[in-house]
């Protein structure tokens, strides 16, 4: 069993809301937070897929829907969000206590900012500018469950020569917080490191149930232009162009 020191997430508590990607134990979700827009998710071949817009700023919102804390940890294109590390399950995460609901607004640089997420070309992405354009156009959450200890089996009053026995203590690590297609690979969108942003946080103890996530929740994107030429996103426009698409010759305009 893994033993880590974790972000406590900078969380936005919100009543009611939707979730647009719902596991069993968290929801996730993307902001546009130009619009202020929750991103439709589309259902394709058994992958849930959002639709974003070039140069605008997105978040990805994660919802705890348990009555214990959450270890969340959030991967981008393929690389830990907090920690800039090719994305692993055994990594850095934020804590989310029971009920809670969080927007993550950008890349960590430090416990008090980040580097803002936007939608942008490949080339342009984070990921792709360190080295890794790989793993482009997906966005990962995997979710872990605390290590609670359990009741003895058998209470017993505590006795006068032995004492009490110590709790047992939560040590801890230190820490912090491709798809083929029609279009060109230029043309897809990945993450950019946009301005920086206030966003505070701090470390927290937490005891991870199990090393296996309990849930891993997959959203992929691209724009709509994209996902429509694919067949994800329906629309009048067909993959390829069609020779007949239409009847009889119209008079030109003008």
């Amino acid at each position: 069993m893994s033993k880590f020191k974790s972000l406590i997430a900078v969380a936005v508590l919100f009543a009611g809301l939707a979730s647009a990607t719902a596991g069993t134990l968290a929801d996730v979700s993307i902001i546009d937070r130009s619009t202020g827009e929750r991103l439709q998710t589309w259902r394709h071949e058994g992958r849930l897929y959002v639709a974003g817009r070039p140069g605008n700023r997105y978040a990805v919102e994660m919802k705890n829907r348990s009555g214990g804390r959450l270890l969340a940890v959030l991967s981008v294109d393929g690389v830990n969000a907090i920690s800039g590390e090719t994305a692993a399950g055994n990594q850095t995460g934020y804590v989310l206590s029971a009920w809670e609901q969080a927007e993550i607004l950008g890349w960590r640089k430090s416990m008090d900012d980040v580097a803002a997420f936007y939608f942008t070309r490949l080339p342009d992405s984070y990921a792709a500018r360190t080295g890794r354009p790989e793993n482009v156009g997906v966005i990962g959450v995997a979710v872990y469950r605390e290590f609670v200890e359990p009741p003895p089996a058998s209470p017993l009053p505590p006795m006068p020569w032995l004492g009490q026995a110590p709790s047992a203590a939560k040590s801890a690590e230190a820490m912090r917080e491709s798809q083929a297609g029609h279009a060109r690979s230029e043309d897809r969108l990945g993450t950019g490191h946009g301005e920086r942003l206030a966003s505070s946080t701090q470390y927290t103890d937490f005891r991870r149930a199990s090393d296996q996530p309990a849930e891993v929740i997959t959203l992929y994107y691209d724009s709509k232009a994209n996902l429509i030429a694919r067949g994800i996103i329906p629309g009048r426009y067909a993959a390829e162009p069609r020779p007949f698409p239409g009847g009889f010759v119209p008079d030109p305009n003008g």
